[in-house]
């Protein structure tokens, strides 16, 4: 380090060891720090929408995420199941999805939730009202078809001679038309925390329709297989992309052609973090179905009196969730709704900046990329929903706009940032899990420099089988400051190069990762 040091004087002292260079070594950056994540983009949604979100946040004093990734899923509960998108091709996406905020206590979940929810409440309670005279009729025209059914069994039963067989016969055709008769079920929306059994028979009750809206995260370890012991997934698996679904009843097997599952949960941090161990749900796919949320916390700055949602802000939430909801409730074929080729060029472009990013070695998504790989799909669902909120009478039957997929390409990035750090809370990142490997080694052995072989030699070979798996790693480390690279010059001589080393920062050796 003196004024006349030249560059070969600096290498060579790098190469025998950071002892001989008294450096300065800047703080590390750990490894746990979460990057500052996006708030959500409440400007992305439609004005009567975002108004409440914002208004909503306000009056809980709560982060918009909240509200605003609810309120996808309350767009996803209207209109799951009788809308499509149609992307190209044959290519369709579905408009349920799955979302789930995670915030810690006190943060007034339940209150943000019941604000979002109690539109589809009071929808359920109309549909239900409408079809009670039809659901009453139909019981009483199947009670009275079986009684005729029975008495003619029994008529036939006792009969002889040459009038039996045609009183069997007419007992069978009564029998059969009895049992043709199928009784409406009673309409429903919503289900909370209910098992996958169910949940597949309330899906084929409500003709593949229903979302899963709950302020708590139990519905994970139900499917996890809190009451039956083993994990049941396929309804969530099926429910989620469409893909038929058979449901057993107690005397006969029905198919769900193509569901149309939602989910909405707002829960702890801490649940993702359990559920991120359960290997299953990821081996299966489930935790790549998810868009999550992971906002700030306002506890300790929030407002004493905020300002409540105004009438007007309320009323306008209310009345359009009503309507949309309803509008769609007796469509049997979905609406399937276009896209502007402005629109599908910014589906494209999008598409394209994504994919070098699912790398699995450099890019940006490669750890995640079972979650990664359906966010094109989820970005056209997440369109479709704007859509049709913003053209709450008659969005299907126009194509969708090039700015609304510009705010769902919005809405989408923001998903990315919050997949990314939830997904490392819950261990998804293999070098971040490596990389504190290797340090809890560096700690242990105390060294102020290492070759790249004699730290090798000293890895588990589970966690690093090669050294070329080791190198990310390193990168990591570089990265946050807890390493330096060095290549000490050639001598000069015939052989191999000289063997890379790693200067090791002090910290480290005094127990501070």
């Amino acid at each position: 380090m003196s004024p006349d040091a030249t560059d070969d004087d600096l290498r060579e002292a790098l190469a025998l060891g950071a002892e001989t260079v008294p450096g300065v070594w800047p703080e590390p950056i750990p490894l746990n720090a979460q990057p500052e994540l996006p708030p959500f983009p409440v400007r992305a949604l439609p004005g009567w929408l975002a108004d409440y979100v914002a208004a909503v946040a306000e009056e809980t004093q709560t982060p918009p995420d909240m509200a605003g990734a609810l309120a996808l899923s309350v767009l996803a509960t209207a209109a799951g199941g009788r809308a499509v998108v149609q992307v190209r091709g044959r290519w369709r996406e579905p408009t349920n999805l799955f979302v789930v905020v995670a915030l810690g206590p006190a943060n007034r979940k339940s209150a943000v939730f019941a604000a979002m929810t109690n539109p589809l409440y009071h929808s359920e309670a109309l549909m239900v009202a409408e079809a009670s005279g039809r659901i009453v009729e139909a019981e009483l025209t199947a009670k009275m078809a079986q009684e005729a059914a029975d008495k003619a069994a029994t008529k036939a039963a006792s009969a002889e001679g040459p009038e039996k067989d045609g009183l069997v016969a007419e007992a069978i055709g009564l029998a059969q038309a009895a049992e043709s008769l199928k009784v409406p079920a009673r309409p429903r929306l919503l289900a909370d925390d209910a098992t996958p059994e169910v949940i597949a028979t309330l899906l084929a009750d409500q003709g593949g329709r229903l979302a899963v809206m709950s302020a708590e995260g139990g519905i994970f370890d139900i499917i996890a297989g809190r009451y039956s012991g083993t994990p049941n997934m396929e309804v969530f698996l099926k429910g989620h992309a469409g893909d038929r679904l058979r449901v057993d009843r107690r005397s006969r097997e029905e198919y769900i052609e193509a569901p149309a599952l939602t989910m909405g949960l707002a829960v702890q941090p801490s649940v993702l973090e359990d559920i991120g161990k359960n290997r299953g749900f990821d081996g299966r796919g489930l935790l790549a179905r998810f868009l999550y949320s992971l906002p700030v916390s306002l506890v300790g700055y929030r407002k004493i009196n905020p300002d409540p949602v105004p009438k007007e802000v309320a009323s306008r939430y209310e009345n359009s969730v009503t309507a949309l909801t309803l509008s769609l409730a007796d469509w049997t074929d979905p609406a399937v709704i276009q896209l502007t080729p402005q629109a599908d060029a910014a589906l494209i472009a999008f598409d394209k900046r994504l994919e070098p990013q699912l790398r699995a070695r450099g890019g940006r998504l490669g750890h995640v990329g079972k979650w990664a790989g359906k966010l094109i799909g989820a970005t056209a669902r997440i369109a479709g929903l704007l859509h049709l909120a913003d053209h709450l009478e008659d969005g299907y039957g126009k194509p969708i706009s090039e700015a609304t997929m510009a705010a769902a390409i919005e809405v989408a990035d923001y998903f990315t940032a919050h997949a990314l750090t939830v997904f490392d809370l819950m261990g998804a990142d293999a070098t971040q899990a490596r990389a504190r490997s290797l340090l809890d080694v560096l700690a242990a052995n105390q060294w102020e420099s290492v070759s790249r072989r004699d730290l090798f030699a000293k890895l588990s070979r589970s966690e690093f089988p090669t050294v070329a798996d080791l190198e990310p790693t390193v990168a990591l480390l570089e990265e946050h400051g807890y390493l330096r690279s060095d290549t000490p010059p050639r001598t000069g001589k015939r052989g191999r190069p000289p063997a890379p080393r790693y200067l090791i920062h002090p910290h480290l050796r005094e127990g501070r990762t």
